[in-house]
C-alpha cells in the first residue's frame, strides 16, 4: 500500500477512502470482523478500535483519515494491504463536500499507487482510455487498467479535456484556468489509474507508443476483447437474463417479411452428392473468381437446407419461470438462441429474379424484400472478392438480432455472435464444397448499406458477415496462398 495512506498530498487535494458499494462488514459474536466482497471474504480478526471505526465509516462513503482520533496509520495500512480491489480512492477539496473524482477498482488487482508527477513532466491521455456517461457522471475506463475513474465535478473534466496531446501540469492549469495544486493532484490520480500516461524519464516518449504488444492492438479491439471476457472489469457477464423482468422473450425466428415468397428445394436425403465430410474438409477452398453462370434455386435450396434451416423448435425456461423459444439448426449456437438471419442478394441465378431476399429458416423459403437495381448493384460491388473481375452471383449477408443474445447474456453477447458467424460460415463452406459450389467468406463488409437495403431496425439488427456463392470458373485458390483484401 503506498505511503500516501499516511499523509495528505501537498496542495489542494484531500485524499479520501471508502469501500466499493458491494462491500459489507460482518461482525461475529466475539467482535471479529469479516469483509464480505464479490471477490471473496477477508477475515480481519479484531482490529484496533480506531482502525475498526475507519472501516465502518468507509462503508458509508469517503473518509478523511485525519478525522479519526488515535489512528495508527501503519496498522491501517497493514489492513488495507489485505483488501486489494475493495478500496475506492477519492480526491476531495476543502471547498466542497463532493469529491473531484473517485478511482474505483474493477478487479481484485485494483490497488492504486499515486505516482510523483512533476509540474513539467510530459503527460497525455492514454490512447486506450475512453469516456462514457454513467448515472449522470463522466466515467473513464481502459482495457489496460484495473480501475475506473468517475469525474464528479467539472474541474476534473476540464483537466481531462486538456490532455489529448502531450502537455504538462503547468500548461493544463493554464488552459483549464485551474490552480496548479488542483491540477497536479487530479493528474496524479489519473496517472495512477492508468488513464493518463507520463513520458519515460521526463521525456515525451510514451511507453504505449513503442510497446510492441500494445502496437498490435487498436483501442477498440482491445476494449472489445477485454469487456467480452472475464478479466479487468466488474461488469456482469454470461447468462444473467438481465432483461427477463422488463422485456418479453424475443421470437425464436424473425417473421417472414411481406413480399413474394419462393419456397426452396428440400432434398429428400442428406448429402445427395455422396461426398464424405472428411473429403469436404480436405477440399474446402475459398474461390475468388466465379463463372458467369450462377447457381440454381435447387442448389441454393440444398445449401440453405443443410446449413441453416430450423430442424426443431422447442421451449426453454428462464428465471422467474419465463418461457422462451429456442431452435435447433445444423450449426451450433449458444443457448440454442440462433440470433443470425440470412439475406441473399442475387445477381445471376437462372431461375430466380435479380434482387434481395430474406431466408426464413422455418419455412425454408425466400421472400423478396428489395428489387431496386441500384441497391443490388451497390451490395454486389462492395462484395467483389479479391482477384475476381465480376461480383459474385449470390451474396449472403449475415445479420444478427441483438436482443436474442443480450436478453440472456451480459457482456459476451456480441463476441458470441461473431463466433456464431464463424461457425455458420464454416458450415456453409463444407456444404457448398459437397455441392460443388464456389464460395468465399469476406473479411470486410459495410454496416450502413445493408441496414437500408434490407429495411433493418438498426441497431436492433446489424450486419455481421458476408459470404459469396457461385460456380467455379477455374481452379480455386487457397486463401493461405493468396491473402486477398476481402476474401478469406
Amino acid at each position: 500500500m503506498p505511503s500516501d495512506v499516511e499523509r495528505s498530498r501537498p496542495g489542494a487535494g484531500l485524499p479520501l477512502w471508502s469501500f466499493r458499494d458491494d462491500v459489507t462488514i460482518e461482525t461475529a459474536g466475539d467482535g471479529s470482523l469479516t469483509i464480505l466482497t464479490r471477490w471473496g471474504d477477508v477475515p480481519l480478526g479484531r482490529p484496533a478500535p480506531p482502525v475498526e471505526e475507519v472501516l465502518h465509516r468507509m462503508t458509508y462513503g469517503p473518509v478523511a483519515l485525519g478525522n479519526v482520533a488515535g489512528l495508527d496509520r501503519r496498522l491501517l495500512r497493514s489492513v488495507f494491504d489485505r483488501l486489494p480491489g475493495r478500496i475506492v480512492r477519492s480526491l476531495g477539496s476543502a471547498d466542497s463536500p463532493v469529491p473531484l473524482l473517485s478511482v474505483q477498482p474493477v478487479s481484485p488487482l485494483g490497488v492504486l499507487a499515486l505516482p510523483e508527477v512533476t509540474e513539467e513532466h510530459p503527460i497525455r491521455l492514454s490512447r486506450f482510455a475512453f469516456a462514457a456517461q454513467r448515472d449522470g457522471e463522466l466515467v473513464l475506463e481502459s482495457p489496460l487498467s484495473h480501475h475506473r475513474v468517475v469525474l464528479h465535478r467539472p474541474q476534473a473534466s476540464l483537466v481531462l479535456g486538456a490532455l489529448p496531446r502531450a502537455t504538462t501540469s503547468v500548461e493544463v492549469g493554464r488552459r483549464a484556468g485551474l490552480a496548479l495544486p488542483v491540477v497536479s493532484d487530479v493528474i496524479a490520480y489519473l496517472v495512477g489509474a492508468g488513464m493518463v500516461v507520463a513520458g519515460a524519464g521526463g521525456t515525451s516518449d510514451f511507453h504505449e507508443d513503442s510497446d510492441r504488444t500494445l502496437l498490435l492492438w487498436s483501442p477498440y479491439d482491445l476494449l472489445f476483447h477485454s469487456r467480452s471476457r472475464l478479466g479487468p472489469h466488474d461488469g456482469p457477464a454470461g447468462a444473467t437474463f438481465r432483461h427477463v423482468a422488463t422485456l418479453p422473450p424475443p421470437a425464436a425466428t424473425k417473421p417472414a417479411p411481406a413480399g413474394p415468397r419462393i419456397p426452396m428445394y428440400r432434398p429428400a436425403v442428406p448429402n445427395a452428392r455422396g461426398m464424405t465430410l472428411i473429403e469436404a474438409v480436405d477440399r474446402r477452398r475459398s474461390t475468388r473468381a466465379f463463372a458467369e453462370a450462377g447457381p440454381s434455386t435447387r442448389e441454393l435450396g440444398e445449401l440453405l437446407f443443410h446449413a441453416a434451416r430450423v430442424r426443431k423448435q422447442s421451449v426453454a425456461t428462464a428465471p422467474a419461470d419465463v418461457r422462451y423459444a429456442v431452435t435447433r439448426r445444423p450449426y451450433p449456437s449458444a443457448g440454442s438462441l440462433y440470433e443470425l438471419e440470412l439475406y441473399l442478394t442475387v445477381d445471376r441465378c437462372p431461375d430466380l429474379r435479380r434482387g434481395i431476399y430474406h431466408y426464413h429458416p422455418v419455412e425454408h423459403a425466400l421472400t423478396l424484400v428489395n428489387a431496386d437495381p441500384a441497391t443490388v448493384d451497390e451490395l454486389l460491388d462492395n462484395a467483389r472478392v479479391a482477384g475476381g473481375g465480376r461480383p459474385p452471383p449470390v451474396l449472403i449477408t449475415v445479420t444478427a438480432r441483438a436482443d436474442r443474445l443480450s436478453w440472456v447474456y451480459d457482456s459476451i453477447s456480441y463476441a458470441t455472435t461473431l463466433k456464431h458467424v464463424g461457425m455458420l460460415e464454416q458450415t456453409l463452406y463444407l456444404v457448398a464444397t459437397m455441392l460443388g459450389l464456389a464460395t468465399s467468406a469476406l473479411t470486410l463488409g459495410d454496416a450502413g448499406i445493408p441496414a437500408s437495403a434490407f429495411g433493418l431496425d438498426w441497431p436492433a439488427e446489424v450486419s455481421v458477415g458476408e459470404f459469396a456463392i457461385g460456380l467455379p470458373e477455374n481452379e480455386a485458390t487457397d486463401n493461405d496462398e493468396y491473402p486477398g483484401v476481402h476474401g478469406m
